[in-house]
């Protein structure tokens, strides 16, 4: 049986363009295309629809607020954004309300047909470099988070320490006897519970 896919575009060349690809794909079926998320918002609820791709940057109404309002009358619909937005807070912003996978408009042909597939079974697709600015945004959350339990100069500490310098040449640096440099270092490590400078800096992901 094919996929019945339904696809959500303003933009009429994209949207044709999607619509060809998905009907001359063995097992795949494109339904019902949309130009708002007005018409929808009206029709999706009745097609029974497997996966929906989604713009973003609809005219009126956004696709991650289409999203927001389809996905509880359509549990066993999988929305697949599709955009050329790649900023964190999009991504975010889509996969709270209920998106289940996120591929920008650059994506290839077969790989956007992968990407279907995945979401049917259950996978979340995305972009490559999508799903490394959503790695790269959790990693300077906990950065940040780890950092702030220390002083601004037991933060300097540490920076000297990720770049190789020993606890005289810290001294020096910061005027500071190797004694006082030992004593910073060791509250370092008890604030953040590690042992070992190697575990500082991975903690806190300054190398």
């Amino acid at each position: 049986m094919n996929l019945t896919i339904g696809i959500v575009e303003d933009e009429k060349n994209i949207r044709e363009g999607i619509a060809l690809l998905v009907d001359a794909s063995e097992g795949f079926e494109c339904k019902h295309t949309f130009d708002s998320a007005e018409e929808a918002m009206q029709k999706i609820p009745l097609l029974n629809l497997d996966v929906v791709l989604m713009d973003i940057n609809l005219p009126e109404i956004s696709g991650i607020r289409c999203v927001e309002l389809l996905k509880p009358r359509c549990p066993n619909t999988q929305f697949l954004m599709f955009t050329s937005f790649e900023d964190t807070e999009s991504v975010f912003n889509a996969l709270k309300v209920g998106a289940n996978g996120y591929i920008t408009k650059t994506t290839q042909p077969v790989k956007i047909l992968d990407a279907i597939i995945d979401i049917h079974k259950g996978g979340s697709p995305m972009s490559s470099h999508i799903a490394r600015k959503i790695v790269s945004s959790f990693q300077t959350t906990k950065t940040n988070t780890e950092l702030e339990k220390l002083s601004t100069r037991e933060v300097e500490i540490l920076d000297l320490l990720s770049k190789g310098f020993r606890y005289k040449e810290i001294a020096n640096q910061l005027f500071l006897s190797t004694e006082t440099v030992r004593t910073h270092i060791r509250n370092i490590y008890a604030k953040l519970q590690v042992n070992s400078r190697t575990e500082a800096l991975n903690k806190t992901f300054l190398r």
